[in-house]
C-alpha cells in the first residue's frame, strides 16, 4: 500500500501555477525520500486537487516537516491563495496515474 496526500486549494493564477509545477516536482524528487509521484487536478476555475504519492506515512510526515525548504517548492506554495483541505489516505492498489 502507498500513502496518499490529498490537498485541495485555490489558486487564481493558473498559468503561473502550471509553470511553477515542474520545479516543485523536481525539488520533491531530489529532496523528499519516499516521494513516488504527483498529479495535479483542476476541479474548478480556481480550485485544484494535488494528489501526491508517498512510500510510507513516515515519508509524508518528513516532507511536511521540511515544508517549503527548496526554491521550486516555495515558488509553487506562494501561488496558493487558500488551502481548502489536506488529508492523508492509503491506496488499496499500487500507485500510479
Amino acid at each position: 500500500m502507498t500513502t496518499v496526500e490529498l490537498t485541495r486549494f485555490r489558486a487564481a493564477r493558473a498559468d503561473d501555477l502550471l509553470a511553477a509545477r515542474p520545479a516543485m516536482v523536481r525539488d520533491f524528487e531530489t529532496d523528499r525520500p519516499g516521494f513516488l509521484g504527483a498529479r495535479l487536478i483542476r476541479v474548478g476555475d480556481d480550485q485544484w486537487l494535488d494528489i501526491v504519492y508517498w512510500r510510507t506515512p513516515e515519508d509524508f510526515a518528513e516532507s511536511r516537516r521540511r515544508g517549503g525548504n527548496r526554491p521550486g517548492i516555495q515558488a509553487f506554495f506562494a501561488l496558493i491563495d487558500e488551502l481548502i483541505s489536506s488529508e492523508e489516505g492509503t491506496t488499496t492498489e499500487p500507485a500510479g496515474p
